[in-house]
């Protein structure tokens, strides 16, 4: 659906390619999160999980980097799966201050297990596109993400 704005013409031409690419994002995060909630975990749990699983133990500001997470949301995600025991935190020998987030083997077993699950779901979900439109989605949101990544950053420095 368009929008209804009756602004400038690029303005309404960026709301009429936003609009429905928030939706769809939306859309395809609301089951992707049912899916998992459905398996035991929420989706900032798996995210986590699965970057340990793949990337090895990393420490929280690692993680949140990675996964484009606030320190204090890395912190109590982690220590949600402290307490159901799928990672560890474990303190550096050389600097007490370092510490490392580990999955457990409950944790690996967990996301070994729901993994696989989650992948054939994200499989189906974008199987409506060719392989090529998944490619050209793929760079669209990159290039997308990125943004004016370097435009602010040279504005920062003014």
């Amino acid at each position: 659906m368009p929008t209804h704005y009756q602004g400038p013409k690029h303005e309404v031409r960026a709301l009429d390619a936003y609009i429905p690419l928030f939706r769809a994002a939306d859309t395809l995060a609301g089951r992707s999160a049912a899916r998992l909630e459905a398996a035991g975990v929420t989706p900032g749990q798996f995210a986590v999980l699965e970057a340990l699983l793949h990337l090895g133990p990393l420490c929280q500001r690692e993680l949140g980097q990675k996964l484009l997470r606030a320190g204090g949301n890395i912190t109590m995600v982690v220590d949600n799966l402290e307490k159901n025991g799928w990672v560890r935190r474990v303190r550096g020998r050389d600097d007490r201050r370092f510490v490392a987030v580990h999955l457990t083997a409950e944790g690996k077993r967990l996301i070994q297990r729901i993994f696989p699950e989650h992948a054939a779901a994200i499989s189906n979900e974008m199987s409506c596109l060719t392989a090529a439109e998944q490619e050209t989605l793929r760079r669209l949101c990159r290039k997308l993400g990125l943004g004016n990544r370097k435009e602010l950053e040279k504005r920062r420095r003014s």
